[in-house]
């Protein structure tokens, strides 16, 4: 005790930063902040005086200016006679489009073939195995081009659906599948589709609430609800039987002019062969991951709950996937932030993302390199950041928790 009173009375000196343990760390890390600021201040400083000797300034000003090119897939009203800021917009919207699409086919496309690797049956177990081998074992650039060539070799022209060629026909009387894209039914928003909209949003809530419930009562008396079915019914049926009273909310469907189909929504060929090649090349990734996590969940468990009398379906279901999602979720991130990034190569096939707006025409356009690639390295990181911010809290909620 006494030893301790001396050395904290001991007057500070300079040699202290370095020596004393108390103050040894600050110093070092105020040591490195100021050579990384420094190393950046030279960065722009370098960079300034650069753009300087070329007759260039930093500004985006740009953005402002009129873009002159046309965006074939778009989300919002777009001309050519729109901004370049316009025009980023439309090819981040499409971005967030193939990247939202993928991450959800493969996320699908992953646990049914993860599951079926696993299968007793040699034949499904060996046809899910060919699968992951040949989907992650060639680049993903290649499969884009080959499904590429597919959608434009093997689907109909237009024109075809005039004719009696069965492979030329309107799905479910509404959807064409065509090479030069997907023509499908498109809603309308009359009056009303706001108090649709609030029902919609209402019955989410409920499902949530209704779901807790339903474990509640399960932990508390061992009987189960069906909640998928009731979630189901939530989910589809109050929206609708508004919508059916209200009459807020129609469907376009398309239908053939005389050299192509007017009206309804359009899937570009392009967006069709990015998003199927994104999600089954990053499906055979997810399907390895979910065989992995399944595998990590002993055989007693799966063994028990049969010994209980459950189905294998509902073994999988309840008992082992459930335990497995805290194994699967974590290099699950990672293959949506690869897929979302691996959407920049939707060049190749005349997508219009944002590495083809942004980072293509707008670019050459207007020279503004700097700009260009600033705002889109901007754009993919706040996007990693909030997929890996959404995962990681889903990963927390289904983590062990300890009484």
């Amino acid at each position: 005790m006494t030893m301790t009173g001396v050395h904290s009375q001991e007057p500070f000196r300079l040699s202290m930063l370095l020596y004393d343990t108390r103050y040894r760390s600050i110093t070092i890390q105020i040591i490195a902040l100021i050579a990384v600021l420094t190393f950046f201040g030279w960065i722009v400083s370098n960079t300034i005086a650069n753009l300087q000797a070329l007759g260039k300034d930093f500004n985006f000003g740009f953005l402002g200016q009129r873009a002159g090119y046309d965006i074939s897939q778009t989300l919002i009203p777009y001309t050519n006679n729109s901004t370049h800021g316009r025009a980023a917009i439309v090819g981040i919207l499409n971005t967030l489009l193939v990247a939202f699409l993928g991450c959800v086919t493969a996320t699908v496309i992953g646990v049914m073939m993860g599951v079926l690797r696993l299968s007793s049956n040699w034949l499904v177990a060996r046809l899910a195995s060919v699968y992951v081998e040949m989907f992650r074992n060639v680049p993903v650039l290649l499969w884009i081009l080959a499904i590429m060539a597919i959608v434009t070799e093997t689907f109909p022209a237009p024109a075809a659906f005039r004719g009696d060629d069965p492979a030329a026909s309107m799905l479910f009387g509404g959807i064409a599948l065509t090479n030069r894209g997907a023509y499908v039914p498109w809603p309308i928003f009359g009056p009303g589709w706001q108090v649709v909209l609030g029902v919609f949003i209402a019955s989410l809530i409920a499902i949530v609430l209704f779901r807790r419930y339903a474990h509640q009562r399960q932990e508390a008396t061992g009987q189960a609800l069906p909640v998928f079915w009731i979630s189901l019914a939530l989910f589809v049926l109050p929206a609708l039987l508004v919508d059916a009273v209200l009459g807020a909310i129609t469907f376009e469907v398309p239908e053939l002019q005389r050299f192509n189909f007017q009206g309804g929504g359009f899937l570009d060929t392009s967006l069709i062969a990015l998003w199927f090649a994104l999600a089954l090349y990053t499906g055979a990734f997810i399907a390895e991951i979910v065989r992995g996590g399944i595998q990590a969940i002993s055989r007693g468990q799966s063994e028990a709950a049969s010994a209980l009398g459950l189905r294998p379906n509902r073994v999988m279901r309840l008992v082992v996937l459930p335990q497995a999602l805290r194994v699967i979720i974590p290099p699950l991130i990672s293959q949506f932030l690869n897929l979302t990034k691996n959407s920049s190569l939707a060049i190749v096939v005349g997508y219009a993302d944002v590495r083809a707006t942004l980072g293509g025409i707008t670019m050459n356009q207007t020279g503004r390199e700097l700009e260009c690639m600033l705002l889109m390295m901007g754009f993919y990181l706040l996007v990693s950041l909030a997929i890996s911010s959404f995962m990681n809290w889903y990963n927390s909620s289904v983590a062990l928790k300890e009484r």
